[in-house]
């Protein structure tokens, strides 16, 4: 055992059923960090991309998708502990594109058949994205708002760096829709981050990339983060790939030279448009664990981080997430356990996954961080076995 409390016999089991997602060929390769008592371990498995030589190292960077998320809320944390941004202020002064909002009366309505909205949308709303806006967990095309939303190129699907506009014509576009529900009335995944990032940007006086460079990546040494990658790193990029839900096979989503993530985006999206790096996302989880330190510089309060990783939501705000499970929550950013079910899931853990493969979770109760990146997506709402495996094998390692 080590000094930290993992059995070493242990993490070798969690390397034995990794390797074998990586042999039978269900992901290309894989990197993974179990750290405890600040203890850690990491392996790189695999190769980047299918078929090819060229082996997953420790600094592969991988495209993060929705992890972002958890990044986004605590800019916007540092906002608030700055006065420029109040949780239960209205967004109206800052984004007018949002102004005077009109909701449909029913989902399946023609998007002229709305009522007024009955108060206007908050920062609280877009961190716990309850907005009144986003996913429609439906299959494309069956309610009138989901073909609006992609005729308007508003990026609700796999993210698409080169399709969404600039982010002043992005929030101009959405501001032509009516929401789906009232504002604070329920959970819909995903749109609250992207308008959040454009909050960011308006209230710092800063674009959103540039705000979180300074006062994020700069101060915690994440120096592989950022929306692109320069040519310079395009080597150490993973190629991602989209599992067929019909066949299970991997198909080539994103490459890594001349892929969508070689340059910078016109709108960069704060709900899925980070690369990253194993250790760059280990700075970022081991600063919310520390309650908001790193070393010695404070980037949050920890008021901020209690305040992010608490449940914000009611039984009934929950009741249409399809992500959100009755033993969990949703904090500013990230799930939030409630109610201990898994060997993996204790109670007061929190973390995000990414539809492309990644997934991460913080656990104050046993002072553990564990991460997983991978480039295969998901077939489904949750993540992928590989995913939920890797969740158990890091828990089981915990020997004390």
């Amino acid at each position: 055992m080590s000094s930290a409390g993992l059995s070493n016999a242990r993490l070798a089991r969690l390397h034995d059923v990794m390797a074998s997602y990586v042999e039978r060929g269900e992901v290309p390769g894989l990197v993974t960090l179990v750290s405890r008592r600040g203890e850690t371990h990491v392996e790189a498995l695999g190769m980047k991309a299918l078929g090819g030589s060229d082996p997953v190292q420790r600094d592969t960077i991988f495209r993060i998708a929705s992890m972002t998320k958890p990044i986004t809320a605590a800019a916007a944390m540092i906002l608030v502990e700055e006065c420029k941004l109040r949780l239960d202020d209205s967004v109206d002064a800052l984004l007018p594109e949002l102004a005077n909002r009109q909701v449909l009366r029913r989902l399946d309505g023609p998007l002229d058949d709305t009522e007024p909205a009955k108060r206007a949308i908050t920062l609280r709303d877009l961190l716990t994205l309850r907005m009144g806006f986003g996913i429609v967990m439906a299959p494309p095309g069956t309610y009138p708002i989901q073909t609006a939303v992609d005729d308007l190129q508003l990026g609700q699907g796999f993210h698409q760096p080169s399709l969404p506009p600039g982010p002043d014509e992005w929030i101009r576009r959405l501001g032509t829709l009516p929401l789906i529900h009232q504002p604070g009335e329920k959970w819909l995944y995903h749109t609250g981050f992207d308008v959040l990032g454009l909050l960011i940007a308006r209230a710092s006086g800063q674009p959103f990339e540039t705000f979180l460079q300074e006062r994020i990546f700069e101060p915690l040494g994440m120096k592989d983060t950022a929306f692109s990658v320069p040519a310079s790193k395009l080597d150490r990029l993973a190629t991602s790939y989209t599992t067929n839900f019909e066949t299970g096979a991997l198909e080539l989503y994103d490459a890594a030279k001349g892929g969508q993530w070689s340059r910078p985006p016109a709108f960069s999206s704060g709900g899925v448009g980070l690369v990253s790096t194993v250790d760059d996302y280990l700075a970022f989880a081991r600063m919310m664990l520390s309650q908001g330190r790193h070393g010695g510089r404070r980037i949050l309060s920890r008021p901020s981080v209690e305040t992010m990783t608490v449940d914000h939501l009611t039984s009934a705000q929950k009741a249409v997430s399809g992500l959100i499970s009755d033993n969990s929550g949703w904090g500013f950013g990230v799930a939030v356990v409630t109610r201990r079910d898994h060997v993996s899931a204790p109670v007061g853990s929190y973390g995000w996954a990414g539809v492309l493969g990644t997934s991460w979770r913080s656990d104050p109760s046993e002072d553990m961080v564990v991460i997983l990146l991978t480039q295969a997506s998901w077939t489904s709402l949750v993540p992928g076995r590989v995913s939920r495996d890797f969740g158990i094998l890091a828990y089981q390692a915990i020997d004390d």
